[in-house]
């Protein structure tokens, strides 16, 4: 079979997390979760093509155009739960043109199964991981099993939505992502510092419990060192790349596990520099072997300067721990991004300048001001059912909601408030002199320099002070000659 996958743009939510400006520079990532899947599906003998639109820009009508000429059986679409209503338009679309199958997958699959397929638009949808269902799909389209028989599978049959139970995978057993397929010269994220840049996953699931985070309490399901690093050196022979950000939610969380990396990436002297995101309760000797095996950033999830809060919200750290380690990570010539949460259960605004005037004396690198969100599987989220009585996010799957912003009943800070604290923050934050000196001279390059001046500039005059739906959201590209090169030679394997 020849399958199709299509990675849209989306438009800026007022749902988000993020503020406009902060989603408008948040980066350019390659689409992960469509490569694995194009990996899975050539392993299984089909013939695979990857559109990544919304890095290049591309119009419905220019993928029609190129989905023609590719003449793909079925179409494959990631389904976020944020961006349900946007995907959806361009199924709508393509599917019209094509009249072919589409499936879809992602963690909203999870989630919300059914609602997620019950458009008649959508055919099937993968409840989990690809590696066994799509190619039992195909399998079952080309008449050599049954559709009951797929692993993981929802789909319709006679009028109904039926799901068949999914089976554990090992994570180890992934290959790696189809990166041919991608424009990798393309992606960037606001700190990179290098190109080509990509993004890596080496492990899932988190065995801890923060209250607002949908991965709490998930098996911990890592990839060994060698794949990992046999992973890495693909990316640097086969597509120079020479900046990976790890996405793992707590890439340290195996301490022996994250040494045996390291030093592997050091005995093959492989010239290059990666991120990754860590717990604050990591040590010396361990940060110590990151930092030599070429990590040059790390990403903590801190939350709040008050005790307080990180108490209610079940982060399992103290204010000391942070301090300790956001020094030694820098002393060790590391750059440290602190990840903090504005109306968190608890917060006010005496909180909010508590944890303002605590990363200002961590003096972090960077800062991320995020509002606090009741995502789906979360804690938050079942207290934000209950308290309100409806799922804002099942009702917005299924057509029934719209864009608006959620309430939060575990803070007595109104959305209004929360959207101008999180502004607030950033602007106090990043418009010190010391800061913005000391952030200048460490700039690698011209593109790097732009990025973030631009960057600081939209957040000062053009942010607004309380968010609002952005129809003509476009993400900020940093490459628009290699872009427009992309778009004419419409190189799709």
């Amino acid at each position: 079979m020849r399958l199709a996958l299509v990675f849209n743009p989306f438009k800026y939510k007022v749902h988000e997390e993020n503020l406009r400006v902060v989603q408008k520079y948040f980066g350019m990532f390659p689409p992960l979760s469509l490569a694995w899947v194009a990996s899975i599906a050539r392993q299984a003998g089909h013939e695979v093509t990857i559109i990544d639109a919304r890095t290049l820009n591309l119009s419905k009508e220019e993928v029609l155009d190129r989905l023609k000429e590719f003449k793909p059986d079925i179409l494959g679409f990631m389904m976020t739960t944020y961006m349900f209503v946007d995907t959806l338009g361009w199924i709508r679309y393509l599917k019209k043109e094509l009249k072919i199958p589409v499936v879809i997958g992602g963690y909203n699959l999870r989630v919300y199964p059914k609602e997620s397929i019950s458009h008649p638009e959508i055919d099937y949808g993968v409840i989990e991981h690809a590696l066994h269902t799509v190619p039992q799909l195909f399998s079952a389209l080309e008449g050599k099993e049954k559709l009951k028989e797929v692993v993981g599978l929802v789909y319709k049959e006679d009028g109904e939505i039926k799901l068949n139970p999914a089976q554990k995978v090992d994570f180890e057993k992934f290959p790696f992502p189809a990166r041919d397929l991608l424009p990798n010269d393309l992606y960037a994220e606001f700190p990179t510092e290098r190109k080509n840049f990509t993004v890596m996953v080496t492990s899932l699931g988190c065995s801890y419990g923060c209250g607002f985070c949908e991965a709490g309490r998930t098996a911990y399901n890592p990839r060994s060192p060698m794949t990992v690093v046999n992973e890495i050196e693909e990316c640097y022979e086969k597509y120079s790349i020479r900046e990976i950000d790890i996405f793992d939610y707590d890439f340290t969380m195996d301490k022996r596990r994250t040494i045996s990396i390291c030093r592997e990436i050091k005995k093959r002297n492989l010239d290059i520099i990666w991120a990754c995101r860590s717990r604050v309760d990591i040590d010396e000797e361990l940060l110590k072997e990151m930092s030599e095996a070429g990590c040059s950033r790390i990403y903590y999830g801190i939350e709040s300067g008050s005790q307080q809060i990180l108490d209610n919200i079940n982060k399992g750290i103290t204010l000391k721990q942070v301090e300790k380690t956001i020094q030694a990570t820098k002393e060790l010539g590391m750059k440290a991004l602190g990840f903090f949460l504005i109306g968190a259960p608890g917060e006010n605004k005496k909180t909010v300048k508590q944890t303002l005037g605590f990363a200002k004396k961590l003096n972090l690198d960077y800062v991320q001001f995020s509002k606090c969100l009741a995502k789906p599987l979360t804690p938050l989220w079942k207290q934000m059912v209950e308290e309100t009585g409806k799922d804002y996010w099942k009702d917005w799957i299924l057509g029934k909601e719209t864009d608006q912003a959620l309430p939060r009943p575990w803070t007595k800070l109104s959305n209004e408030e929360i959207d101008h604290l999180a502004k607030w923050a950033y602007v106090a934050y990043h418009s010190r002199l010391s800061f913005l000196i000391e952030a200048t001279l460490k700039v690698k390059s011209f593109k790097e320099f732009k990025r973030k001046f631009l960057g600081y500039l939209e957040m000062l005059f053009s942010q607004e002070k309380i968010s609002k739906e952005d129809k003509g959201f476009v993400a900020y590209h940093e490459e628009p000659k290699r872009l427009n090169f992309y778009r004419k030679i419409a190189k799709f394997r």
